[in-house]
């Protein structure tokens, strides 16, 4: 079946837990997790809502095939109207949780309106229940996560929790599950300390059915194999990680670096994959310490670190010395080349904070990176700062900002207000490397014409796992485009988003269409969930999606005039590298795209459009 056909509605004002059957005619339309979650949303919530209102509604929601044998079955994703963008929000993760909460019974809990006092939700299968956490308000997620292990005495409880940025509302405020797995986008974290909602803590025995398990136990192995024997899914992100990237994309010249104004990074090679295994400090010990696998992947691209004793940064957090989450690629390109910070210790340390505290760091780092080119233009100031230099290239610069942010203290307070209510507060917008108010992550549209179009037509803000043209435009797959052309960069950003809408919807990890097509995952549908799962019709439900997800942006205001690029990428040509004098070129891919989509000039979707996808 996929689907345990049931949802729990949490009334956070009235202190009600209630079980409600799933909608199946919805999930025959949007599948499971962003494509579902999205349908309730669009429902049930004004998307004029001040984000950060009661009125506003936090979704957590797995997909059919989450908690299944499928590799990569392990994810849930996190639905709202996002407290830095004010768009459609969906933030994705993995880790053990989200199979928790499917092997207790529910495919998706819908918190409303807010609680009185701090409360956490606990679920034991079909039991569930509010309980006050004023004892865990102001604590950490790590500290959040142990309390509750000792308080239920369960070793297998999963916990997803916000620290203390989500409480402070920091706008880019993460939920964090499984100490340092993150749904980490948007600001979904800040909705949720928005409504004295601390954790949720989840703990099944259920199991999940499907509806051809001989068929799908077959079609699993053959599928596990592929990723298996493929370079990227079977050698490259187990040994590296994403952090495989950090070398490849410098050398390409599409590595943003000091908020974009370089494309290049002069120190990469001492914050990349390879970096982290080489030893170093006085115990001579490398970085990484091993990989480390969400539930039911076969890939285990997670990196788990240490931090050197003897570092400056760890001096007085011993907690710090022993091995948890570690870099990944957009965690180390943000805390360092954006910044440009070459100190691999340093930008560790700094990602433990963002794991510990709740904190997105592709937003903090390249708002940080924003604010250090404000103060070396000497918009801000030592006054501004409390005597803290806002250089490019500090570490004590980066580590003190971090606790700031994650504290609400000082400075801190200014940098969580995100690059572009930051910039446009110091009086300069176009500092503000964002699109609809989200930062952007790891790739320069100027090398990387298709990532262009991909930010700028993201749904909820600039983000690269909307439409990952680079694994095209970069690595090949599935087959190689010239990226620094703009020919048939439309129809690609198209049929990526489309078709990463219907992977996000299914439970399984965008890593694996490295080796997989869709091609390769309709038959696990298929087999998975009752019905007929064709190609053309997941093809077809990605497209729904992703329409459905514009209705709500444009119900919330926002325009064709929103899908654009900071003015530093399509007015400051490139210095070094591949794409030296060269802009990104949005005006040229824009009006295809709209076209492709079976949208206005103005980006609105036509009424044949609509129709056409029963919306």
């Amino acid at each position: 079946m996929g689907w345990q056909k049931k949802i729990l509605r949490v009334n956070l004002t009235e202190g009600t837990c209630i079980s409600e059957p799933l909608d199946m005619g919805w999930a025959n339309e949007y599948l499971g997790q962003r494509g579902l979650a999205t349908k309730y949303l669009v429902e049930e919530v004004d998307p004029k809502v001040d984000p950060l209102s009661p009125e506003n509604k936090l979704i957590f929601a797995t997909g059919p095939l989450t908690g299944t044998p499928a590799s990569t079955g392990a994810r849930y994703s996190v639905i709202t109207k996002g407290a830095l963008t004010g768009a459609i929000a969906c933030s994705n993760s993995g880790g053990y949780f989200g199979a928790e909460l499917k092997f207790a019974g529910w495919d998706m809990i819908i918190f409303e309106g807010c609680a009185e006092k701090p409360v956490y939700l606990y679920i034991n299968d079909d039991q569930a229940e509010l309980l006050p956490a004023d004892d865990l308000w102001g604590k950490s997620v790590w500290e959040t996560d142990e309390i509750l292990h000792r308080v239920h005495q369960d070793p297998q409880l999963r916990i997803s929790a916000i620290g203390r940025a989500g409480e402070k509302g920091v706008l880019y405020a993460c939920i964090v599950n499984d100490l340092h797995r993150a749904a980490g986008r948007s600001g979904v974290g800040a909705v949720m300390g928005s409504k004295n909602l601390k954790a949720v803590a989840v703990r099944g025995t259920k199991g999940v059915r499907v509806a051809d398990p001989e068929r799908f136990l077959k079609v699993v192995a053959e599928k596990k194999q592929v990723l298996a024997e493929n370079a990227v899914t079977g050698q490259g992100l187990p040994a590296y990680g994403t952090q495989v990237l950090m070398n490849v994309i410098n050398e390409l010249g599409a590595l943003p670096t000091r908020n974009a104004r370089d494309v290049q990074f002069e120190g990469a090679s001492r914050i990349s994959g390879e970096a982290m295994h080489e030893p170093r400090g006085s115990e001579q010990k490398p970085n990484l310490v091993t990989n480390q696998a969400c539930f039911g992947c076969t890939i285990a691209c997670g990196r788990i670190s240490r931090i050197d004793k003897g570092h400056y940064t760890v001096v007085n957090r011993p907690e710090y010395w022993g091995a948890s989450g570690g870099l990944e690629y957009e965690n180390a390109w943000s805390l360092g080349a954006d910044c440009g910070v070459e100190d691999l210790d340093a930008l560790t340390w700094a990602n433990f904070v963002c794991n510990e505290q709740g904190l997105d760091p592709i937003s903090f780092g390249a708002t940080l990176a924003a604010a250090m080119e404000l103060y070396e233009t000497g918009v801000i100031t030592d006054e501004d700062t409390g005597g803290i230099a806002l250089k490019f290239g500090s570490a004590e610069a980066l580590t003190s900002m971090v606790q700031q942010v994650a504290n609400g203290e000082g400075f801190g307070r200014e940098l969580a207000l995100g690059s572009r209510r930051l910039c446009e507060k110091y009086g300069h917008p176009e500092l503000s490397m964002t699109v609809k108010g989200q930062e952007f992550p790891a790739y320069d549209p100027r090398g990387i014409q298709g990532m262009g179009l991909t930010y700028a037509t993201s749904n909820r803000g600039a983000c690269h796992l909307r439409s990952y043209t680079v694994s095209s435009e970069v690595l090949g797959i599935p087959e190689k485009t010239d990226p620094l052309v703009t020919d048939g960069k439309p129809a690609l950003v198209k049929a990526f988003q489309d078709v990463t809408a219907t992977v996000d919807a299914s439970g399984l990890c965008l890593f694996s269409t490295f080796a997989w097509s869709l091609e390769d995952i309709q038959p696990q549908i298929d087999a998975a969930c009752e019905g007929d799962w064709s190609l053309d019709r997941l093809l077809e439900m990605g497209e729904r999606i992703w329409n459905l997800e514009r209705q709500f942006n444009i119900a919330a205001g926002f325009t064709g005039k929103d899908d654009r690029l900071p003015k530093r990428l399509v007015s400051e040509p490139v210095k070094s590298g591949p794409a030296k004098g060269l802009v990104n070129q949005l005006d040229k891919m824009l009006p295809e795209y709209y076209q492709l989509r079976g949208w206005d000039e103005g980006g609105v979707p036509r009424e044949e459009t609509l129709e056409r996808l029963g919306l």
